[in-house]
């Protein structure tokens, strides 16, 4: 495994310690690797719901929605699995 030194002010470094200390990881690195995988996953799901927004865009004009035939649909849709 890799080192690396970062410089944090010291409310940030009291901070990170308390985090630490707190029992849910083992040290100030386990606390630091954690906030990275946490930050690496919000950016693919970001960049997943980014991808998806623009397919949707580039998808077209939507049709039009009938709010009642879509509820009608999924009332019939309904009493037939209850049949």
């Amino acid at each position: 495994m890799a080192t690396m030194n970062i410089s944090l002010p010291d409310s940030l470094k009291a901070f990170v310690e308390e985090q630490a200390a707190s029992g849910h990881y083992a040290g100030t690195s386990d606390y630091v690797r954690d906030l990275i995988r946490q930050d690496a996953e919000r950016r693919r799901a970001l960049d997943e719901l980014r991808s998806e927004i623009q397919k949707g865009l580039d998808s077209g004009v939507a049709e039009d929605f009938d709010m009642e035939t879509f509820l009608a649909e999924r009332r019939a849709e309904r009493a037939r699995r209850r049949a």
